[in-house]
């Protein structure tokens, strides 16, 4: 049996329903940012943190939640989580600085450590911008939480935060289902 098209006009734009299209495409992107630049290590970054709030901002959905720095989703589903962090390098023994995503899955306080992007130089005063990125199965809203941090070997990095734009950022897009 041979299968046919049926044509944009064979469809009354009356049976199409909310029901009828949910699942299909995204339906959650939000974004949050660091406010105020801080100096040394955050594991979390618990504090100073804020939805996008600039002009022309566009979200869809139900955002995520935060309360000291752990994050939690507004529904199951695969989500993409990006960390895009902006800093300074103000000494040569900071020859390495990591960036991470931490999750858990059971709601403890026991996060591991799933993406890290790190910078390594034997350069001092260096201004940089690093990212990282994670698809997170989210399969119950109460225990699936993410975290991030900024670290390094010695505690003199500087990591930009504004609450103008974004330097220091988080973005999270529920991809679909689970």
């Amino acid at each position: 049996m041979a299968l046919s098209t049926i044509g944009t006009n064979s469809v009354a734009d009356s049976a199409i329903t909310v029901a009828k299209t949910s699942g299909v495409g995204i339906t959650m992107a939000d974004q949050w940012r660091l406010t105020t630049s801080f100096t040394g290590d955050a594991g979390p970054i618990g504090s100073n943190l804020e939805r996008n709030d600039s002009t022309g901002y566009g979200s869809i959905g139900t955002g995520m939640s935060e309360s000291s720095g752990t994050f939690s989703f507004p529904s199951t589903g695969i989500y993409k989580i990006d960390f895009f962090w902006q800093g300074y390098r103000n000494a040569a023994d900071d020859n390495q600085i990591f960036g991470e995503i931490f999750i858990t899955t059971d709601g403890s306080s026991n996060y591991t450590s799933v993406a890290h992007a790190l910078y390594g130089s034997n350069y001092a005063n260096q201004r940089l911008t690093v990212s990282t990125s994670y698809f997170f199965d989210v399969t119950n809203t109460s225990t699936h939480k993410v975290r991030f941090s900024i670290s390094s070997n010695s505690g003199n990095n500087m990591v930009f935060g504004d609450s103008a734009y974004n330097a220091t950022f988080m973005n999270f897009v529920r991809l679909g289902d689970t």
